[in-house]
């Protein structure tokens, strides 16, 4: 497995299809005594979620950020987008793997491989957000052990996703 900052010559493989998930539970979140707590909800009946595709160029991820890509010889089989921001944590964008070959430490890779560039360029760290919904990705960062840090409970209010909940989710 080959792990690369994405360049100009990665444009044709820059655009990898988001694949379906299982959403089976959720993390709900508290604060006690200054610290978040957690506990897991788990759904009697599993659902499955596709995010939409987004197209995107290099120029525009390098606007914004920068990417890291997995490659099994000359294809892109994991995908980590990370985006500039006014804080001293580069923001996770973006992280997929193809079905096939996850539950192989790819996206773990590729967050570490985020983290050492964003480090090099100044950032303190990492975080991202995930729905509280999505079980499966809260615990997949709390085992690369992100940290929660915020949690937002009304930016899905008056949207069809309405009930829903941010997490953020911080890794030094």
């Amino acid at each position: 497995m080959e792990y690369r900052q994405l360049s100009k010559r990665d444009e044709k493989t820059l655009n990898m299809k988001n694949e379906p998930f299982d959403l089976f539970g959720r993390l709900i979140i508290e604060r006690e005594q200054n610290r978040w707590i957690h506990k897991e909800e788990l759904f009697q009946k599993k659902e499955r979620m596709t995010f939409p595709d987004e197209k995107m160029s290099i120029e525009e991820i390098e606007k914004k950020g920068f990417a890291i890509g997995a490659y099994q010889e000359d294809e892109i089989v994991g995908l980590a987008i990370f985006h500039d921001d006014w804080t001293k944590y580069a923001y996770l964008h973006d992280l997929k793997v193809k079905g096939s070959y996850r539950q192989q430490g790819i996206a773990g890779n590729l967050i570490e491989k985020g983290l050492w560039q964003a480090k090099k360029q100044g950032y303190a760290g990492l975080y991202t957000i995930a729905q509280d919904n999505n079980l499966g990705a809260c615990r997949f960062y709390l085992k690369e052990n992100f940290v929660v840090g915020g949690l937002n409970t009304h930016g899905y209010n008056h949207t069809a996703q309405e009930g829903k909940a941010d997490i953020y989710f911080y890794k030094e």
